[in-house]
């Protein structure tokens, strides 16, 4: 059964998005991630123009960022403090990458630097989970005995720079620059490729700033509530591209799914989490990679809107 996205421009067959939301919902519940690295690619790969891809997969983003965020709060696993930091960052990171986004759609390169940012992103990012959790994998087998590894610490030439605040729930006392600097990058990647950033978020507040892991991915989902919410609202308001039944549709979907998920995801060890994560990260990147350099002729594989329409 099809059905025409008014936005988008183009019909679709309901079962199909629905499927795909459902899909990426299993993705996300099962990693514990936003899912828009693999959502915003897979509109693309099946006509959804990426302007329209990265805009609608926005709303969805922050749809599911609400429940998780939600959740957390009610486990009081949300450190506030670190997260209005990062939304300082990350508002003002959000309203530059709309406005860039604005700009290269006006000069008709907007699908073009999509496609790259994934294929640079996402292939550095995939190639460097897989090698971590191949030699995680590989120490466990090593020794069955290992202890697990511990939380790291230690002091680095960041916690030296000025402005420093105490976040008390996170037990932290460092500089906020490098706090507004990650919130910046993830609220700048978000409006431009339309992804949560949850792959990259969680692991540079870890291995950055040492936020201890109890309340950082609820940290990390209250930055990314906002700052998709923002990107929503400011797609909406500066480039009308923001399909309500697209993201509907996805939304009904990625609900129904992440529950699944999230049951599959326990019953699995992180290690072997974090390799499927980094293959599924990797396999996006190289598809884009694919399509961009290899078929000829074409940008992509699939039909493009003139104009990123």
């Amino acid at each position: 059964m099809d059905i025409y996205l008014p936005i988008a421009d183009l019909p679709v067959n309901v079962f199909l998005v629905f499927a795909m939301g459902t899909a990426v919902g299993f993705i996300s519940g099962m990693f514990g991630i936003g899912g828009g690295f693999l959502m915003t690619p897979l509109l693309i790969f099946i006509g959804v123009s990426p302007a329209v891809a990265v805009a609608t997969v926005s709303s969805h983003i922050a749809a599911s960022s609400f429940s998780g965020a939600l959740n957390y709060w009610r486990r009081r696993a949300i450190d506030l403090a670190l997260a209005f930091m990062l939304l300082i960052g990350g508002l003002i990171g959000t309203a530059a990458g709309v406005w860039l986004f604005t700009q290269l759609r006006a000069i008709g390169q907007l699908d073009l630097v999509i496609a790259l940012s994934y294929v640079v992103l996402l292939s550095s990012v995939g190639s460097l989970m897989v090698a971590e959790s191949v030699q995680a994998i590989i120490r466990l087998q090593r020794d069955k005995n290992t202890v697990p590894a511990r939380h790291p610490g230690g002091h680095t030439w960041l916690h030296g720079l000025p402005l420093k605040v105490r976040f008390k729930q996170s037990r932290l006392y460092v500089s906020v620059i490098p706090v507004w600097i990650i919130g910046f990058v993830m609220g700048f990647l978000g409006a431009i490729m339309g992804i949560g950033g949850g792959f990259i978020l969680v692991p540079a507040l870890i291995y950055i700033l040492h936020v201890p892991t109890s309340v950082v991915i609820g940290t990390s989902m209250v930055l990314t509530l906002v700052t998709m919410a923002s990107a929503t609202i400011m797609h909406s308001a500066t480039n009308h591209l923001v399909d309500a039944l697209l993201a509907l549709l996805l939304m009904v979907g990625g609900v129904i799914g992440a529950q699944f998920g999230a049951q599959a995801g326990q019953k699995m060890r992180s290690e072997r989490l974090r390799l499927m994560l980094g293959l599924l990260v990797l396999a996006v990147g190289l598809r884009f990679a694919v399509n961009l350099f290899v078929v000829p002729g074409e940008l992509f594989s699939f039909r493009l809107m003139e104009g990123g329409r």
